[in-house]
């Protein structure tokens, strides 16, 4: 496997620009001449779907939701980053492509990123032409506000529904399409493959999930927008729907999976109440603009309520430990700032996991009327879930898993290492290093939809002979035979253990030895055990009903039958990193205060150590076959515009 990631040549800030001028193109006419398979409509797959459609292709798009509304980009709370220094605080491209690279922990591709931001405004002038009711002052702008690893406010909102609005425009956009029949929907459908031809990704394997009935697709290319693998820790504040399924799959027909251990966890999430719990609920990153986090100085006061712990005796360790920043420190060092006062024994709520993000230095700033209008529909969420008012008393939050900033390799192009198979959103890997900052995520993926796979595939079109075969094609029948084998498969073992006993296991042994902290020790044990377990549950798991109708449990198998051998990825590649950067902490990576980085002051002890000189590279491993280990290919990381630095939110 040879790794080109095709980065343009030029300064920085002209690269884009440049590699536009220098794409081949694909003239109007010709562009209805070619078939594009689009699997996922979250913001990435369906803004995708959507412009080309414009464009001319023709396009077909596959969701396993019953509507492209029900996407998991509808869960994203806060908002939307862009440059557009509307408060005139001091932003600009530049600054939020380094506020980017540095919440990355320098573990980002530079040219990517630089793009991200400089495309970041027409997303805003996109949505606000397709009628997204962003959030607007007195006066009729726009507002803004901030979000974590940055000093200036450039996150655009919908209240506390931000990513529900913005598929909403992107989803009326693609319903344009359909209507006018250059896009067919495929709801209800999940792809179980990716057929190669000629050494080219031309087509998918599908299941109807409704009927059961196994289906072929051909396609000139295939684009993939099927998002994150934060399920394979079980809990998580990911729908329980969302899968790596896809990705997985086409990373085992040769796509290389870049960064697997890159997973972050958020800091503002409800904690868990118990083991009956299927997923975890997100608190927007938008409340720590006005909540302020705290915990008991004294273990001794955990157990009082609230209000009867005094002033004095709080310890808002955020402010405390990095006052530049204070509450909207970056996810990483947030969560793992919770965790650490939760391990000393200063944590509130049931288990003593949980800490204190407390409005009410805000309701008395600005009134409990202005916190309802900003936050309102997230206060009525925790209320709902659990039983208390944050306009009373503080919310009670905990870390949970919640994004992943590792995927599919791809070029600058978007284009993974299996030409014709482009991979956009959080299903890639090329944007927020080891760490994502809030609010970019919807930006990457709007970004990838809207303004850049328009142009290279294009050029992919232009550049490579066309050929976009019958579903009667070898190839075909060899795929199809492949999905139907672990259909079949699933269905015979006819074991004791149901499928969510599997993942919960599975789930929980991840998130114990490759969760918020891992180390050599957790991670070699987790390696132990992953085979076992996967090698027990193609034995003994029990898979009811038939293939050829609706069955959901079938559904679930297949997608925790990836995760079986996904676990083993994600550890491998964690104990192959022994550095710390962002959302990967390994305990034998961090500052301690023998380090000249402490004693003057710039960062703290415990902070994640990176080691530049063995580790600025993209991991990209390739798939050799069932119980055999992964290939790692190196993409080196080559900064011209900035210098890797220890970070510091201090």
């Amino acid at each position: 496997m040879k790794l080109d990631a095709n980065i343009p040549s030029g300064p920085l800030a002209q690269k884009w620009e440049k590699h536009k001028f220098d794409l081949k193109l694909v003239n109007p006419a010709n562009k209805r001449k070619f078939k594009v398979i689009v699997v996922g409509s979250g913001l990435a797959g369906s803004s995708a779907a959507a412009t080309l459609a414009e464009l001319g292709y023709n396009v077909k798009c596959f969701c396993y939701q019953d509507s492209p509304r029900r996407a998991h980009s509808i869960a994203a709370q806060g908002g939307i980053n862009a440059a557009k220094n509307y408060q005139n605080d001091g932003d600009s491209v530049h600054r939020l492509f380094y506020d980017t690279i540095k919440g990355g922990d320098f573990r980002a591709r530079e040219a990517n990123v630089h793009r991200l931001a400089e495309v970041s405004g027409s997303i805003i002038d996109q949505c606000v032409a397709q009628g997204v009711p962003f959030a607007r002052e007195y006066g009729g702008l726009l507002d803004n506000r901030s979000f974590g690893g940055a000093q200036v406010s450039r996150t655009f909102y919908a209240r506390g529904q931000t990513g529900q609005q913005l598929l909403l425009g992107a989803y009326s956009a693609l319903s344009r399409q359909i209507g006018l029949g250059k896009v067919e929907m495929y709801p209800r459908t999940e792809m179980l493959d990716v057929v190669m031809v000629k050494g080219h990704a031309k087509g998918i394997i599908t299941r109807n999930m409704q009927t059961g009935k196994i289906e072929r697709h051909a396609g000139d290319a295939v684009i993939m927008a099927t998002g994150g693998y934060g399920n394979v820790f079980y809990l998580s504040t990911n729908a329980v729907g969302c899968n790596v399924t896809a990705t997985f799959r086409a990373h085992k027909r040769g796509a290389a999976f870049a960064n697997p251990c890159y997973t972050q966890i958020h800091p503002t999430c409800i904690p868990v109440s118990g083991d009956h719990q299927s997923k975890l609920t997100l608190m927007s990153e938008s409340l720590r603009n006005d909540g302020r986090v705290w915990v008991p100085k004294n273990k001794a006061d955990c157990g009082k309520a609230a209000h009867q712990i005094s002033e004095s005796d709080r310890d808002y360790y955020l402010e405390r430990k990095y006052p530049s920043f204070g509450n909207l420190a970056p996810r990483d060092i947030a969560s793992r700032a919770a965790k650490e006062v939760c391990d000393e024994g200063r944590g509130v709520g049931p288990g003593g996991l949980g800490v204190y993000l407390d409005f009410a230095d805000a309701i008395q700033r600005l009134g409990e009327d202005m916190i309802r209008e900003r936050y309102g529909n997230l206060f009525d969420m925790y209320e709902r879930i659990t039983g208390e008012s944050a306009y009373k008393q503080p919310m009670r939050i905990f870390p949970a898993v919640h994004y992943t900033m590792g995927g599919l390799w791809v070029d600058y192009n978007l284009m993974s290492s299996m030409p014709g198979l482009f991979v956009l959103g959080e299903a890639n890997f090329s944007d927020h290093g080891a760490n994502r900052l809030g609010a970019s995520a919807l930006m990457q993926g709007l970004a990838d939809g809207y303004f850049v796979i328009p142009y290279t595939i294009a050029h992919y079109f232009a550049s490579e002979e066309k050929n976009c075969p019958s579903t009667d094609h070898p190839a075909f029948d060899e795929a199809e035979a492949n999905v139907r084998g672990i259909v079949e498969t699933l269905l015979k073992a006819n074991g004791k253990r149901t499928v969510r006993s599997f993942h919960r296991e599975v789930g929980k042994l991840v998130w114990e030895n490759c969760g918020m902290a891992r180390s050599k020790k957790s991670l070699s044990e987790a390696l132990k055990r992953i085979p076992e377990l996967r090698a027990e549950f193609w034995e003994n798991v029990n898979v009811p009903g038939s293939g050829d109708d609706m069955n959901q449990a079938l559904e679930y198998a297949g997608r925790v039958a990836d995760y079986m051998e996904f676990a083993e990825l994600l550890c491998t590649d964690a104990l192959k990193r022994e550095e710390s950067c962002g959302g990967h902490f390994r305990v034998e990576h961090q500052f301690t205060d023998k380090d000249p980085e402490v004693k003057n002051g710039y960062t703290n002890e415990g902070e994640a150590k990176r080691n530049d000189d063995k580790f600025a590279y993209v991991a990209a491993w390739e798939y050799t076959g069932p119980n055999k280990k992964w290939k790692l290919h190196k993409e080196p990381l080559k900064y011209e515009e900035v210098k890797m630095s220890t970070r510091s939110y201090k």
